[in-house]
């Protein structure tokens, strides 16, 4: 961690408990320290994410794990891909709160990103909390290099998700690598984050169509 991460994650815990447009439930915003810094902090356990150059945040939502990440790895850029205007809009308070300037606030779908600029563009895909795995590894596909590395963040294991998975990680060159319990903050429980690889070229039919990954998910079928 540089030393800058512990102000600038200082500023973000304090516009979580704070701000009252901060997309996170009221519930946590006292415990934001714990439940979203720490919980998001726990991704730099993997070395895949660590030594990323790029990193693409999906459904960003409050920043997190995005902003937790460009904190404490400062050599790398992170954009933070957030369809919904009002939750960019914190984010990008927040980058200024932050003093980050390896971060980027990116208004679109990420089927738009992985149309143009963001095609196989980065190092690692990061989500948490948000869409099924098997969306998810969609999603990410298009928007990773070959052997890059997609990490979700999920609660509970859920065996339909990851059988779901299974099936449809060839037809997204993706490949599912560890499923890693971890225990980033004092009383969590069922916290998992999975690691998965892409194995190859992008396949020519992703993305789809906005919205397809997660109304009809491969492997549902």
């Amino acid at each position: 961690m540089s030393a800058a991460a512990a102000p600038a994650l200082a500023a973000l815990a304090a516009l979580l408990r704070e701000d009252p447009l901060a997309p996170v439930a009221d519930s946590t915003r006292e415990r934001a320290r714990d439940v979203h810094i720490a919980d998001s902090l726990s991704g730099l356990e993997f070395e895949q994410l660590r030594d990323a150059e790029r990193i693409a945040d999906l459904g960003a939502g409050a920043g997190l794990p995005g902003l937790v990440l460009a904190a404490g790895l400062p050599d790398a850029s992170v954009d933070l891909i957030e369809s919904a205007s009002r939750k960019c809009r914190f984010i990008e308070r927040a980058i200024e709160a932050m003093g980050l300037p390896n971060a980027a606030a990116l208004p679109e779908r990420a089927e738009h990103l992985s149309r143009g600029t963001g095609r196989e563009a980065y190092d690692a895909v990061t989500a948490r909390a948000v869409g099924r795995l098997s969306t998810l590894a969609e999603l990410a596909s298009p928007l990773l290099r070959d052997g890059a590395a997609l990490l979700a963040w999920k609660g509970r294991r859920d065996r339909e998700q990851e059988a779901e998975l299974a099936r449809a990680a060839p037809r997204l060159a993706m490949e599912p690598v560890e499923i890693r319990a971890v225990s980033p903050y004092r009383g969590s429980r069922d916290r998992h984050i999975h690691l998965l690889r892409k194995n190859g070229p992008t396949p020519n039919e992703l993305p789809r169509r906005d919205g397809l990954a997660a109304k009809r998910p491969f492997g549902a079928e």
